[in-house]
């Protein structure tokens, strides 16, 4: 009896964990988001969760091609700059493998705000 009790609370919580995580939002799969990124892990570039939490709190973000700390670096609010981050891509902020661009011309630049906000909301 005890361990059927064992077996069905594990049960419910292996569902509850199941229901709170966060699964990539269609826009990134479309945008190819995935390719680079997974919301609690690195694959080529960080965790989106890690970007979540080193820019909680933050108003401003600094771009440079060369990273934030570049003498070049323009400060920008915070979703306006991740959003040009997003679209022209760079190095720096997070080691040495380049974000890619993705082309402001081709990627809907509503839709690179909403994904900056997913981002920026994971860490609440």
């Amino acid at each position: 009896m005890k361990s059927i009790v064992v077996g069905i609370a594990a049960a419910v919580l292996m569902i509850a964990g199941v229901a709170v995580a966060q699964e990539m939002p269609p826009l990134a799969k479309k945008n190819n988001c995935v390719v680079c990124h997974a919301i609690d892990h690195k694959v080529v570039g960080p965790a989106w969760m890690e970007v979540s939490k080193r820019y909680k709190g933050a108003k401003t973000y600094k771009y440079s091609n060369n990273g934030s700390a570049a003498p070049d670096a323009k400060e920008y609010p915070l979703v306006e700059g991740l959003m040009y981050k997003v679209s022209h891509g760079g190095h720096g902020n997070w080691g040495t493998t380049p974000m890619i661009a993705n082309d402001p011309n081709e990627t809907n630049q509503d839709e690179i705000r909403q994904l900056v906000e997913f981002v920026l909301g994971l860490a609440k």
